[in-house]
């Protein structure tokens, strides 16, 4: 069965109409919004809020204990995708893990280049932290380049001096905006949604003439030292799969905890799919234990 429901979703994927002419932001943002929002789970409690001077979403399931905290950022290439478009990803993760969440809607290019989504995401934390929650009860979880942006968020709050949280989850995460990944080549037929020229563009308008390498907008890159344990999954079709690879074996010689998990035939942030995707909601669970697991758990500080 699984295999008929990758198949499937293969198929619908490539399906998609593609146009001739680049669309506008706001067109991508319109078709995205179309195309993958779902509502979200039964019995989880939606609220807008703002938190850290963006609007955010609150999201509570039903028996969610007092302690632990997620903090999500979503994905869609730093120009598109927003805490609604993520409310049933966001949501499905949540209720699994039990936990309340915050998605927050960080400023996105090319109206706000390079540092901007950083800036929100550090102020994002910060707020949690200075709101009493225990670092040990916070986790982040993000996808695609809210991925990147997760770990970009992680180092600029270890370069100001702040508490790690407990654990990190990343799924398709985009580490490099330089595109030297050799997936971004060999993974080219594999991938049902993207080409290299669809992750160039988004790099143009959220970095532009700026340092695509630069640690904050390739994590890739940077030094991970100190960061918490971090899980990793990808999809083997997906042109990004190196992104995560590689990150994995960084976050390795920086002596960071990681698990990294690639699916056979699998395509980019396939938790999406979850509900009609054997895989998807196998990996959602994965999650959620790993996230639950590192809650309040004592970490030594590494020196640097």
């Amino acid at each position: 069965m699984s295999r008929q429901q990758r198949v499937a979703l293969d198929a619908a994927l490539r399906a998609a109409p593609r146009t001739e002419t680049t669309p506008t932001p706001e067109e991508q943002r319109e078709g995205f919004a179309s195309a993958i929002t779902r509502p979200a789970p039964e019995g989880v409690a939606i609220r807008r809020t703002v938190v850290g001077g963006r609007p955010a979403l609150e999201l509570e399931p039903a028996g969610a204990s007092g302690r632990g905290r997620l903090l999500y950022l979503h994905g869609g290439g730093y120009v598109i995708g927003s805490p609604d478009t993520h409310v049933g990803l966001v949501g499905e993760l949540a209720r699994r893990a039990g936990l309340r969440a915050t998605s927050v809607d960080y400023r996105k290019a090319p109206e706000h280049s390079f540092p901007a989504a950083v800036d929100d995401g550090l102020a994002a934390y910060r707020e949690l932290l200075a709101a009493d929650t225990d670092p040990r009860d916070l986790v982040l979880a993000g996808d695609s380049a809210g991925g990147g942006l997760s770990l970009a968020t992680l180092l600029a709050a270890r370069e100001a001096g702040l508490p790690q949280p407990a654990a990190v989850a990343l799924f398709s995460p985009w580490t490099d905006l330089t595109l030297s990944g050799a997936s971004i080549r060999s993974k080219d037929d594999a991938d049902p949604i993207f080409v290299e020229a669809d992750l160039r563009a988004y790099a143009d308008l959220y970095v532009g003439a700026g340092d695509r390498a630069h640690p904050l907008a390739s994590p890739l890159f940077a030094d991970l030292t100190g960061l918490p344990p971090l899980l990793v999954q990808v999809g083997a079709n997906e042109v990004l799969l190196d992104d995560a690879v590689r990150l994995a074996g960084r976050a390795a010689a920086d002596d960071v905890e990681v698990t990294l998990e690639v699916g056979p035939g699998l395509p980019h942030v396939f938790q999406l799919h979850y509900g009609r995707l054997d895989e998807a909601d196998a990996a959602l669970d994965r999650a959620a234990r790993f996230l639950t697991a590192h809650l309040g758990a004592e970490r030594l500080e590494p020196t640097r």
